[in-house]
């Protein structure tokens, strides 16, 4: 900390007010779970709209289009591809002052990797519209093990739209 009580050392600007020690109102983390059923889809995708308003995140509507499409592609994922061994999933929205990052867990240890795109397919292409929404955003994915054996599927995403080069 600087001698005006700061992390940045850097000058503040004239009328910018010092942020308060602590959390903001609407950092936390929220987790819920569902069904691995198809009904769980848009109703995971409106509890995290819902939650993102009540809490007054700060995020702009392309940053909430992007988050509610990235937890439709995964919770769908979950429901197509785990549910055989994991008949439920887990939702997790955490934000922080800068970032908000969701996430889908479930039980099956199959750990999906973004494949290329074939065109001739129908579906197979949730993960690279994922990591695509992703980088565009500024924020990143990963798929990471849990201690139970199975994986966690997660985006992060800035509250604030990446600078225009």
């Amino acid at each position: 900390m600087d001698d005006h009580g700061r992390g940045d050392g850097g000058p503040r600007p004239a009328g910018a007010a010092e942020r308060p020690p602590g959390p903001l109102p609407y950092e936390g983390v929220w987790r819920f779970t569902a069904a691995a059923v198809d009904a769980s889809v848009p109703q995971a995708r409106h509890a995290v709209r819902d939650l993102l308003l009540r809490q007054g995140v700060p995020v702009g509507d392309d940053t909430v289009y992007g988050l509610l499409l990235i937890v439709s592609e995964l919770v769908t994922n979950a429901v197509r591809h785990a549910a055989l061994l994991s008949p439920m999933l887990a939702v997790e929205v955490a934000v922080g002052a800068e970032w908000v990052r969701v996430s889908v867990e479930d039980n099956h240890p199959y750990r999906p990797t973004a494949l290329e795109a074939d065109h001739g397919r129908t579906g197979g292409r949730g993960l690279l519209l994922v990591r695509e929404v992703a980088r565009e955003a500024g924020g990143a994915v990963d798929v990471e093990h849990t201690a139970a054996g199975g994986k966690v599927i997660w985006a992060a995403l800035p509250l604030k739209p990446p600078a225009l080069a």
